[in-house]
């Protein structure tokens, strides 16, 4: 375990929706070709996920809990569909902080809401007003600097449905070339008719 995961009394953390890694290696080389705004930063593959719930700083002492709940899982790896345009957030060009590729999946927001209610029901997590969102998100705008151009869309091949593989509790450390996912815990997902997990 790194020191700083050792040292530090807080904890930067979320939970995810893990995508398969085709997926992934897919929309990794989808970015170097659509990503090319000198402004804009991908997200590298090993980072790519759906956020499901984002937890925000919270004592070391509450992460085995938290793993705990957020992976105490009893569905199957919900099917993802994602959309060919990427969203802008905001929206307007000039004052985009990311880009992300929108996925439609009534499994992945019953999932998301399960969690959430763990989480809510003992007392660790407070729920959001807005509506959980399902993304993911696949660059980001590089401080003091604005993208001139969008990048393109997605092709054919990763917009075929998919399951997801796992939900996973990340701890979040914060790089100047990036933020770095740690896994802290993590449940794998069975997938329909198939008895067993991916």
């Amino acid at each position: 375990m790194a020191q700083e995961l050792i040292e530090s009394p807080r904890a930067r953390l979320f939970v995810a929706l893990d995508l398969p890694e085709a997926i992934r290696a897919g929309i990794a080389e989808w970015q170097r070709s659509a990503v090319t705004d000198e402004a804009l930063r991908p997200v590298a593959a090993e980072a790519l996920h759906v956020t499901l719930v984002f937890l925000g700083w919270r004592p070391q002492e509450d992460v085995e809990r938290l793993g705990e709940l957020a992976t105490a899982v009893d569905r199957a790896a919900p099917e993802l569909r994602l959309l060919p345009e990427l969203v802008a957030v905001p929206r307007k060009l000039s004052r985009t902080s990311l880009f992300a590729i929108e996925a439609e999946s009534p499994g992945a927001i019953e999932l998301q809401a399960g969690v959430e209610a763990r989480l809510a029901a003992a007392g660790m997590h407070d729920p959001e007003k807005r509506g959980f969102w399902p993304h993911v998100t696949v660059a980001r705008v590089r401080k003091r600097m604005h993208p001139r151009t969008a990048p393109g869309p997605l092709p054919d091949a990763l917009l075929q449905p998919f399951r997801a593989v796992r939900v996973s509790l990340y701890r979040s450390l914060l790089r100047p070339s990036g933020a770095e996912y740690v896994s802290m815990a993590n449940v794998e997902l069975p997938i329909p008719g198939s008895g067993k997990a991916t």
